[in-house]
């Protein structure tokens, strides 16, 4: 069927960068809205960005001006840098996209990855 496939996670210090990618692979016609999420311990997941097929974004306001979300739609991948991190940036993170598996699937699904973790020190 379809899988996505988040990389890039690591730990780092904090003020430090780093990039994550995601792969879309198998059964996917089309993708529309791709994303990112992350969920910290002991909290729910909470949206970090958003970037449609034609490049829109969204970001939330605690990654504003540090966090991008670039996207490679010929290569059904997403990324998400992160530069300037800081503690409270440590989580899993998720990748999400919304996927059409063929012509005929006229509303798609939403399909997520596993998730890399990402550790902020001080």
């Amino acid at each position: 069927q379809v899988q996505l496939v988040e990389s890039g996670g690591g730990l780092v210090h904090a003020g430090e960068s780093l990039r994550l990618s995601c792969v879309a692979s198998g059964r996917v016609y089309s993708i529309s809205t791709m994303g990112w999420y992350r969920q910290a311990p002991g909290k729910e997941r909470e949206l970090v960005a958003t970037i449609t097929s034609v490049g829109t974004t969204n970001y939330a306001d605690y990654v504003k001006g540090r966090f991008t979300i670039p996207r490679d739609n010929a290569e059904n991948t997403e990324y998400l840098q992160m530069n300037s991190l800081k503690t409270e940036d440590t989580a899993l993170y998720y990748c999400d996209a919304h996927i059409r598996t063929r012509i005929r699937d006229f509303s798609g699904m939403d399909y997520w990855g596993k998730g890399t973790l990402v550790t902020v020190s001080s």
